[in-house]
């Protein structure tokens, strides 16, 4: 599996002079076979280029045109879809808009908004119900929504934050539901055709030989960094199944710092619906990871961040997945 970091820069810090020599280091302390780097500032894309290979072992290099998984950013495409065009407000209860929902506690399976939906507030624990579809299992997403109801809470509701991804499935549901098209369809017509993202894709069982993506690679039982299988995440895909490349992403990412409204002319006016973008302007309400350069950052601690002041946003993709907490390169 592979991930994305998107790290806001802080106005004091700044990208290394030796982009080249600094992600250089980057490979060789993490053991990282490729990587692919954009650095978008002041409304442009200032950095699109990849480095290394897309597999170990074999010399296909990675550019900046290669897929990748981009893990849970996936999320970002899935809450922005939610609310758009109106149809869906934030404090909406999810059982009014997916009907059947149920979690543990009758309380919160009642008062539960859709803002509590995607925000990691729901009582349950860090990752709750992940084994029902990672290693991959045959379960539908409606499947998996239905055991929601089974899982006892670890705090009671609103008063922690616990990361899932359980609950992104039923946001994609609920997209569903409420649309008539499904997940895939909503992403695909109303994000990444209006951007251009031509080459992202909402699945990895959409690879074909010859394809420009990564492999993922792990160290399986004490044994060398290796390519790995991709596994199938298509009944959880709201909640991490988009591939793509960092030239798009950038263009994912100038939208957001736009307030969901395209540069570019030729483009469609307005991509993300009046609802999200007027809550975009009144509180930035962005998707980064939190974290800069040279300070920890953990890959799947997802959140809502605040607009950097100097409109500087860093996206890396790499072909390794870490599940631990560890140091980005000192860039000093």
């Amino acid at each position: 599996m592979v991930f994305l970091w998107a790290s806001v820069l802080q106005a004091k810090r700044s990208t290394p002079g030796d982009l080249n020599a600094y992600v250089a280091r980057g490979l060789k302390t993490f053991e990282v076979p490729g990587i692919a780097v954009a650095i978008v500032k002041d409304g442009k894309v200032v950095v699109a280029k990849g480095y290394g290979v897309k597999k170990r072992g074999e010399a296909a290099p990675v550019d900046e045109n290669t897929l990748f998984g981009i893990g849970s950013n996936t999320k970002a495409f899935t809450t922005a879809t939610l609310v758009d065009e109106g149809k869906i407000k934030w404090n909406d209860p999810v059982y009014q808009r997916l009907p059947g929902f149920q979690m543990f506690d009758p309380y919160v399976s009642h008062e539960m908004t859709i803002r509590d939906l995607v925000t990691h507030r729901s009582g349950l624990g860090l990752g709750a119900g992940d084994l029902l579809f990672w290693p991959h299992t045959t379960f539908t997403r409606d499947e998996i929504v239905y055991k929601l109801r089974f899982m006892k809470p670890a705090t009671s509701f609103r008063s922690s934050f616990a990361y899932d991804n359980l609950l992104y499935i039923a946001a994609g549901q609920i997209i569903e539901h409420v649309t008539g098209k499904s997940w895939e369809e909503n992403i695909s017509e109303r994000i990444l055709q209006p951007l251009g993202m031509k080459t992202t894709n909402l699945s990895n069982q959409a690879f074909k030989p010859g394809d420009n993506y990564a492999w993922p690679h792990s160290t399986i039982g004490g044994q060398p960094l290796r390519a790995i299988d991709f596994i199938p995440m298509d009944n959880a895909a709201p909640a991490g199944s988009i591939n793509s490349s960092v030239v798009e992403m950038a263009k994912w990412v100038l939208l957001q710092l736009n307030h969901g409204t395209p540069q570019r002319r030729d483009e469609a006016k307005s991509v993300l619906g009046h609802s999200f973008s007027r809550r975009s302007r009144k509180s930035n309400f962005l998707f980064f990871l939190h974290g800069s350069i040279g300070e920890e950052v953990s890959n799947h601690h997802y959140s809502l961040s605040s607009k950097p002041s100097n409109d500087q946003v860093i996206i890396e993709t790499i072909t390794r997945h870490k599940s631990t907490r560890y140091p980005m390169i000192n860039g000093q």
